[in-house]
């Protein structure tokens, strides 16, 4: 089945103007924390460096680094598991649960088993799954997927959220006080907490060194979703890995900042091995498409993703059209790339979701160079006959003017006289222009540049 293609959902977000104007000041505000962060620190760019080429000796050395971890994990009691897919993964989870007989699951904020559909894997199997991020728990309960993978409810506002919780959780009616709702949200999973058999977690970083891994959140629900049960299963992509302890401080120090502009995520959250004797830990290590994008070495550079979200908070596209639009785990600029990586033909319009400003590269704190790859893929999909007719048309037309100096300036001086005397009702046409919704041409010139450089150079 063929989703949606992009520009389709974009226009029904963006027919909600009040919605798409506060969705976009929503993401510019933590975009801006970013940059005071990210300006605070005189070592910023050395650690954006650092953190690349620490992330390219993983890439480069997978398979040895990926044994290292799994060796040290398993010396540390933990038990490894191997996913060649999401099917695969799934199915292990599931397996894990029926072992141990559990109904009841809770889980922290994980993109991974969102790639993987896990929750509606287990739920098509009787499990009862609760996502106890905030955020994530108001789209489970709304029965949406997440649009941000830092921020899922950011398209989600708190009058919304209020009649979510009163039809879900009882609140009052019209409640829309963040405090109030929040404290329904912590009572509400507190039980969930304490009634669960099995608790899964995503993994921010795994440690080659130490077989040991790091969850980050800033309301410590991976911390009690593993500490009652007796059992945590840790579902991680193969990319996740640094080589040493030491490498760690580096990505800490990068991600909170570059996520939603806080020095460090509230909770840090280390763990090695299982708790106790009667307890265990299973992680999965999941490949899913990684090990492909590991052999290109024009997009293997995707997979030093650390899942921050600056790319989507700064990207004008992401910001004016949602994260649903995308109609993918993980939207915006990064996603754009991974996901056509996965399915060319479902996630082809994705790439032209870009208007190529190198934004997203220049707050990537892993330095992707994501616009050179958003271009990339739009070459590559020209040749594998995925660009719509439309396109292909446009283009060739532009191609065929701009290679002929004389139809260029001819062509150019009409557009210039059309644009000063028709009327504004037809420039602005929704079916003549559909570029010009929500957006305001400057006046056109009189002049075009070359005769304005003419004048001025006196010739």
């Amino acid at each position: 089945m063929i989703a949606k293609k992009h520009p389709q959902a974009a226009a029904e977000f963006v027919a909600n103007i009040d919605r798409a104007h506060w969705h976009d000041q929503a993401l510019w505000f933590v975009r801006e924390k970013r940059d005071r962060m990210a300006h605070s620190l005189p070592e910023w760019e050395t650690l954006r460096q650092t953190a690349t080429e620490i992330k390219d000796y993983v890439l480069s050395h997978a398979d040895e680094v990926l044994l290292e971890f799994a060796t040290n994990a398993e010396k540390l009691g933990a038990t490894v598991h191997w996913a060649r897919d999401a099917a695969e993964h799934n199915q292990i989870v599931l397996d894990i649960i029926r072992k141990h007989d559990a109904k009841k699951i809770v889980k922290s904020k994980s993109m991974l088993t969102e790639e993987c559909g896990l929750n509606q894997f287990l739920e098509r199997h009787d499990l009862d799954v609760v996502d106890t991020d905030l955020g994530e728990r108001i789209v489970q309960l709304r029965k949406e997927h997440p649009s941000h993978i830092v921020l899922p409810a950011i398209h989600i506002k708190k009058e919304e959220v209020g009649e979510c919780f009163h039809e879900h959780l009882g609140t009052e009616e019209g409640a829309s006080d963040p405090k109030y709702l929040a404290e329904a949200a912590r009572q509400h999973l507190r039980e969930k907490f304490l009634q669960a058999d099995i608790g899964i977690t995503g993994v921010n970083f795994a440690i080659a060194e130490t077989g040991g891994f790091v969850v980050c959140t800033n309301e410590g629900n991976a911390d009690l979703g593993v500490s009652l049960p007796k059992v945590h299963i840790a579902c991680m992509g193969i990319e996740k890995l640094v080589p040493r302890a030491a490498d760690l401080g580096v990505f800490l120090r990068l991600l909170a900042r570059s996520a939603t502009g806080q020095p460090i995520t509230t909770y840090s959250s280390h763990f090695n091995g299982p708790r106790d004797d009667d307890s265990e830990m299973h992680i999965i290590l999941v490949d899913n498409g990684r090990s492909n994008l590991i052999g290109d070495p024009e997009f293997r550079n995707s997979l030093k993703c650390i899942r921050c979200g600056a790319c989507m908070n700064t990207c004008p596209v992401y910001r004016r059209s949602g994260g649903h639009s995308y109609h993918a785990t993980v939207p915006g600029p990064i996603g754009s790339i991974l996901n056509p990586a996965r399915d060319p033909k479902k996630f082809a319009s994705l790439p032209h979701a870009c208007s190529l400003c190198g934004s997203c590269t220049d707050v990537c704190p892993v330095k992707i160079d994501l616009h050179h790859q958003l271009y990339t893929w739009r070459n590559k999909l020209v040749l594998r006959n995925l660009l719509p007719a439309g396109k292909r048309f446009s283009m060739k037309a532009a191609s065929f003017m701009m290679q002929r100096p004389w139809l260029f300036k001819t062509v150019g001086s009409i557009g210039r006289w059309k644009l000063r005397v028709m009327p504004r009702f037809m420039k602005y046409n929704s079916l003549l222009n559909p570029w010009g919704r929500q957006r305001e041409l400057p006046p056109a010139p009189k002049k075009s540049f070359r005769a304005e450089y003419r004048q001025r150079a006196g010739k």
